[in-house]
């Protein structure tokens, strides 16, 4: 009986969330995705361009340039973005920080898409227990959010290039502001990321051998499943469907597929969480333990939490205070270099 009422609540959770949701064009916008691309007219032209973007191991490291541009204010930091979009707003990271007292571990927190607050209880306890937490803005969220947008539509779309360009602008905004904390003097660098964070932070611990501990909270690996079959992308699914069949999606967004660098989610000195929802409707568990098995199948061996709970209520006691717990546990325990079994609660 409390499962079906969680799931009819999961359900009234996702109809607001598609408040203010319109569908937006499909569109190649190659450009986007890779510089000089502008004349790509086929999805075959851009599947090709995209599988060499996932062969190229620099295509997750910052465009020539520095790292100056920090500027910090109390909690407050700010920087200038790698990437240059059309919304200026955009092109200034925004991120809060919760000092721990100590240079002792930082982690760095990448939010769901359409978050509408920072997690500052989560920030809190952390910071009580001696992590300094530091939430990052995503593109178009936020501070960077598009004026007169009423979600981020551009973080995610039906448009394949600018989706691209989005995903790896929050890789490199991540990298620059981890560079910035091990400037600071931060001895240990972990991430966090929740549901399209998730896919962020973990391509971050695949390309930077500077963080060594990656919590990913409802995650799976390949994103066009993940659009394609959920419940939160039913809008963008309706106006990809007309135009792509889901095998070319797969190979359109090869390069932020991240069952594609299992093999760097394996290295030694990184250790994996991973927290799941049985009834997870927005991504699908078939989705997240496809995931699991390229994981393993790589030699990663990640510690699984199932929870039966779906997305929404996640954020709900008891399931809530169950990965609450279990994130402290795994940020506060000793490193385990190439672990050689994975461990996974219920």
């Amino acid at each position: 009986m409390y499962h079906k009422w969680l799931d009819r609540w999961d359900e009234r959770r996702a109809r607001r969330g598609e408040e203010g949701k319109h569908p937006t064009a499909f569109a190649l916008d190659a450009e986007l995705a890779f510089p000089g691309a502008d004349k790509v007219r086929s999805i075959e032209e851009f599947c090709l361009l995209a599988e060499e973007a996932q062969a190229d191991q620099s295509f997750f490291e910052r465009p020539d340039g520095g790292d100056q541009g920090f500027q910090r204010q109390d909690e407050w930091l700010k920087f200038p973005s790698d990437i240059t979009t059309d919304v200026e707003e955009n092109n200034t990271v925004w991120a809060k920080i919760a000092e721990s007292g100590s240079l002792d571990h930082a982690l760095v927190v990448f939010h769901h898409w359409n978050a509408r607050a920072r997690n500052n209880q989560l920030a809190r306890f952390l910071s009580r227990r001696g992590i300094t937490v530091v939430e990052i803005a995503m593109p178009y969220h936020f501070e960077r959010s598009r004026p007169g947008s009423t979600h981020a539509d551009y973080m995610l779309s039906a448009s394949l290039g600018r989706t691209i360009q989005s995903i790896r602008q929050a890789v490199l905004d991540g990298r620059k502001l981890i560079r910035w904390l091990k400037s600071e003097g931060y001895k240990q660098i972990s991430v966090l990321g929740m549901s399209l964070g998730s896919w962020v932070a973990g391509l971050i611990a695949a390309h930077d051998s500077t963080v060594s501990k990656a919590s990913l909270f409802l995650t799976a690996g390949s994103l066009a499943d993940m659009v394609w079959t959920g419940r939160a992308t039913r809008t963008i699914q309706g106006c990809l469907a007309p135009r792509i069949e889901l095998t070319d999606l797969r190979r359109a967004w090869c390069h932020v597929n991240m069952e594609n660098y299992g093999h760097r989610l394996a290295r030694s000195g990184l250790n994996l969480q991973v927290v799941l929802g049985k009834r997870d409707k927005a991504v699908k568990p078939e989705v997240s333990e496809n995931f699991m098995q390229k994981l393993s199948g790589a030699g990663a061996r990640p510690r699984i939490l199932d929870l039966n709970c779906g997305h929404y209520s996640l954020a709900m006691p008891p399931y809530s205070l169950m990965a609450g717990l279990s994130l402290d546990r795994f940020l506060h325990a000793r490193n385990r270099p190439n672990p050689q079994l994975g461990l996974r609660a219920l």
